[in-house]
């Protein structure tokens, strides 16, 4: 504060002048420079109240950017799962029902990924049509539905199923087939 107010006394004492060198003009702008560069350094500074001690809000940042990119990915899918060729896809069981069935689905890229959430419990299986695709769960574990039905045996949130193309050749550029999810409470 001492240093602002003796530039404000020092521009006090100046005459008005009609032209200014621009040696003058330089110094008067390093003067100031100086100023600002001084007070945001000093450890008395400004800058150092905004600091915070406080650990828990920077431990929790992170964890509420990855929930925040989470909900922006699920969005995606839930507005994906009203087209058959977008991926990835959030898919819901309707109430009461234990089936989820997706007729004439479009493989566009090698594969497609299918969100569900899923307690703990339930068994889990997932039939497709076409014998090039494999259906796999992901997330939170890998399984392949080849070697039977996926059981829930802790809490987790969300669940990948994905189905990928397995063909001796290459894809087709628009592979169809058709997919049942079935979710049993046993």
């Amino acid at each position: 504060m001492k240093k602002t107010g003796f530039l404000i006394a020092a521009l006090r004492h100046l005459k008005p002048i009609k032209y200014i060198s621009n040696t003058q003009l330089a110094l008067v702008f390093t003067a100031v420079a100086v100023m600002f560069t001084a007070n945001a350094c000093s450890p008395n500074g400004p800058s150092s109240e905004l600091v915070s001690t406080d650990n828990s809000a920077i431990k929790q940042q992170p964890q509420a950017a990855a929930e925040i990119a989470d909900n922006i990915k699920n969005s995606y899918a839930r507005l994906a799962a009203e087209r058959t060729d977008v991926c990835p896809k959030l898919v819901q069981e309707d109430i009461g029902g234990r089936v989820i069935e997706r007729p004439n689905e479009v493989l566009v890229n090698d594969y497609c990924d299918y969100y569900l959430y899923l307690r703990r419990g339930q068994h889990l299986s997932v039939d497709v049509n076409h014998r090039q695709i494999e259906a796999l769960l992901t997330v939170p574990i890998f399984h392949d539905f080849a070697n039977g039905d996926y059981e829930v045996l802790s809490s987790y949130d969300k669940h990948v199923i994905r189905l990928a193309y397995d063909g001796a050749t290459y894809k087709p550029k628009n592979l169809s087939y058709d997919v049942v999810i079935e979710v049993t409470n046993k």
